[in-house]
């Protein structure tokens, strides 16, 4: 069932390249001091950003770009070999302050509000549960949201993106630092989509990617490491991924 939604319109939208599919979700926080300024800042055509969508704390929804159309959310992004990702994707903003100013739980009604909203743009797109990301998924050199506080589990069990179930937890030792395990790690952090690069050392780009891994898959030790439990996870995501 969608979601009942309010229109608070953008001005800040154009059109889709012809013939773009529209194959990926991305979530986003806010990361605002309040639902409004985040709305007001979204609407102004000086700021030149948008979203399809604004979630409230208490699961208000607010439409703010028609799906046909391509919002400004994403920036410089890529994932699963695409760029500039506004061309194919809807973009969700929930309202939370972010890192920068007391990043802070979802809320319960938030995170049932989002599901359903997302569940919704599922059923008109054909959005694959792998194409359901974070903005960090797709810009982890400068984006954190929506972080990893964010319920990604719950909202896989519900029907919305992948998780990986009954995965030990091998704790965050022995971290890999040889060139072939590595490239392994590389290897499977661009299976699942990110951008990386097949060989080198654990770099700044590469611990980047991880944390960005890390908040999605692994909230519970955003290390920018690839350490046991990490690679634990990151071998599960990869059998989901490869199982679709």
């Amino acid at each position: 069932m969608s979601p009942a939604v309010r229109e608070a319109p953008s001005p800040n939208h154009d059109a889709r390249p012809d013939g773009a599919p529209v194959d990926t979700l991305i979530l986003h926080y806010t990361g605002m001091q309040s639902a409004q300024a985040a709305i007001d800042r979204l609407r102004d055509p000086a700021a030149r950003v948008s979203s399809h969508y604004v979630v409230d704390e208490d699961g208000a929804v607010v439409a703010m770009v028609p799906e046909a159309r391509r919002a400004w959310h994403a920036g410089v992004s890529s994932w699963r070999g695409h760029s500039w990702l506004n061309d194919r994707s809807i973009g969700i903003e929930m309202v939370n302050p972010g890192h920068e100013w007391g990043y802070r739980d979802f809320p319960v009604l938030q995170l049932a509000a989002v599901c359903d909203l997302c569940l919704a743009i599922l059923a008109r797109h054909r959005i694959p549960a792998r194409n359901v990301v974070a903005h960090s998924d797709v810009a982890p050199d400068r984006k954190e949201d929506p972080g990893e506080k964010f319920d990604w589990e719950g909202l896989a069990q519900n029907g919305v993106g992948l998780w990986p179930r009954d995965v030990p937890d091998l704790g965050t030792g022995g971290a890999v630092r040889d060139a072939a395990s590595l490239h392994e790690v590389r290897l499977a952090l661009s299976v699942i989509g990110y951008r990386v690069v097949s060989e080198g050392a654990l770099d700044p780009a590469l611990s980047s990617v991880l944390r960005a891994f890390q908040r999605h898959w692994r909230p519970e030790a955003v290390t920018g490491q690839a350490d046991a439990g990490t690679l634990a996870r990151l071998q599960a995501v990869v059998r989901l991924v490869d199982a679709r």
